[in-house]
């Protein structure tokens, strides 16, 4: 089971705003370049959005379903990838101070993934998640940011950009 956490320093409720929102996942999970609420109303129980996955000039779309949820704290998913199965993942949000720390586990369920698991490929999940994690921390905190700079009166009107979007993805 591949789990690792990363200190973000945004609030949990700014990093909760960012994983509430089916939509932005292509903003901070790697390896995905959209996606979109499916079914359901993300991140209730059941609701489903869908991905797609580029591979150079191959793309493939994937879907992920919540299947447990306590808003603001823990969101449980399943990630199907067709022929390699499913995955559970787990995200936890704990404050700590005035910042969060979020842990992810993996752990396959069916198919491929789970028969063809190692050590090897435990690493390779590590290395994912270890950049996913930065990729959440870049959007959270810029997100915190900006909603710090649109509350601040002397900094409202001072033309600061929202950056989570596409800097994400450097």
């Amino acid at each position: 089971m591949a789990r690792r956490h990363r200190m973000v320093k945004a609030s949990p409720a700014a990093v909760w705003t960012v994983l509430a929102d089916g939509s932005r996942y292509a903003d901070w999970v790697v390896g995905t370049s959209s996606s979109q609420p499916v079914s359901g109303r993300w991140p209730s129980v059941g609701a489903a959005i869908e991905y797609e996955v580029s591979l150079g000039p191959v793309r493939l779309t994937n879907e992920t379903v919540v299947r447990h949820c306590e808003p603001g704290t823990l969101l449980e998913l399943e990630a199907k990838a067709g022929f390699l199965g499913t995955a559970r993942i787990s995200l936890q949000l704990r404050p700590w101070g005035e910042h969060c720390l979020v842990t992810v586990d993996e752990h396959p369920l069916h198919g491929a993934a789970g028969t063809l698991h190692n050590f090897g490929v435990e690493a390779v999940i590590q290395l994912r998640h270890r950049a996913m994690l930065a990729r959440l921390a870049r959007v959270c905190e810029a997100e915190q940011a900006h909603s710090k700079n649109a509350d601040d009166p002397a900094t409202a009107g001072s033309g600061a950009r929202h950056g989570a979007g596409g800097a994400a993805h450097a």
